[in-house]
């Protein structure tokens, strides 16, 4: 079967030449920046949304609901703020933007009865992270920047019960999560990503439905755009919570040929390290890492310092371990600054040969 061709050839081959370069930088976290605006309910519903529900949808009228905490919501009613926390990621050095998307399937935003909304979200993140994209490169187009469609994990988890007194029971499936992805990629993939990654993974079976959908927005299109995986390592087991290894998880997702493949959240880099190493050594594709500022203390917060982070990750790059680094929950752009200064002159990782594979 002949492969589907890029559908913007001119931007994968320009990620192409920067990952052949140089280590790359991915953007930091989203909801650390977001909580420095103090947001109130009022600032998350907006106009359209005043009432607690969406004045354009006939099936919301008159069921109005909380909608602060729904930090994907601000795609469409404070566009400027997410704005601006994209524009200080780039301005710190970050060659990779996130899309603000990572609650924007039907599964998370059925908590605020705005399931209707998911393909317009996605779009809207995209399209918000390409304008801010585009307005930096152009003032280097030596440095294009990138942007990362994202789809998050959902609260729900397809292997694993989450009643511990029926561990038959699953409050979802493969193809309820294959079905909302699907829409999400859709927005993503119009509102102008140059990649797209299922990331914060700690079920495997929800990446691979995630996986499976991409593959039918592909073809359904006749082009493709690259893939980047993420997993997530939730303790000091090793192991993803559906109870997989690094080894494992590679084995399971890798059929997706993904243009990257990595770890982020729940661990600090510290502790993240041995399982990134893991993937650097079997992986055929490239690698990337994009660990917490630490591990949260007792208030919930992240105390690991930008220069502290920095200096662990270069230690990843002078490892060659790395060929794309970034950071998760609690960083900053002070913190994706420290790294991408770190990093900046050490080699990537280099791509095994097939030869070397074989042996």
């Amino acid at each position: 079967m002949q492969a589907l061709p890029w559908l913007h050839p001119d931007r994968v081959h320009k990620l192409l030449d920067a990952l052949a370069q140089r280590i790359l930088i991915i953007d930091g976290a989203m909801g650390t920046m977001i909580q420095r605006h103090r947001l109130e309910e009022g600032d998350y519903r907006g106009e359209r949304f005043a009432e607690g529900f969406d004045s354009q949808h006939v099936h919301g009228a008159g069921c109005g609901h909380d909608l602060k905490g729904n930090n994907d919501l601000l795609l469409l009613t404070k566009p400027d703020v997410i704005a601006g926390i994209h524009t200080a990621y780039l301005e710190a050095g970050a060659d990779l933007l996130e899309t603000n998307t990572f609650n924007a399937t039907s599964v998370s935003q059925a908590d605020y009865h705005l399931e209707h909304l998911v393909y317009e979200l996605n779009k809207a993140g995209a399209q918000v992270a390409r304008q801010c994209c585009d307005a930096i490169e152009a003032t280097n187009p030596a440095k294009p920047r990138f942007v990362i469609g994202v789809l998050g994990p959902t609260s729900r988890t397809a292997s694993i019960s989450p009643d511990v007194n029926d561990p038959g029971f699953r409050n979802t499936s493969f193809d309820a999560l294959r079905a909302t992805y699907r829409e999400a990629i859709e927005g993503l993939i119009d509102g102008g990503a140059d990649t797209l990654m299922v990331e914060t993974i700690f079920d495997t079976l929800n990446a691979k439905a995630a996986l499976f959908a991409i593959e039918e927005v592909f073809d359904a299109r006749g082009g493709r755009l690259p893939i980047m995986i993420s997993g997530t390592i939730t303790d000091a087991s090793g192991r993803t919570l559906s109870g997989q290894t690094a080894e494992a998880f590679y084995a399971s997702v890798s059929h997706g040929q993904p243009l990257s493949i990595g770890f982020n959240c729940a661990l600090g880099a510290t502790d993240m390290r041995p399982h990134v190493e893991t993937l650097a050594q079997i992986s055929s594709g490239y690698v990337s890492a994009h660990p917490n500022a630490g591990l949260p203390n007792a208030f919930g917060e992240y105390d690991e310092t930008p220069e502290e982070m920095a200096t662990t990750l270069k230690e990843f790059a002078q490892s060659g371990l790395l060929n794309l680094v970034g950071g998760c929950c609690g960083t900053s752009p002070d913190h994706i600054r420290a790294i991408a200064e770190a990093v900046a002159g050490l080699p990537p990782r280099r791509l095994p040969l097939a030869a070397d594979k074989a042996a």
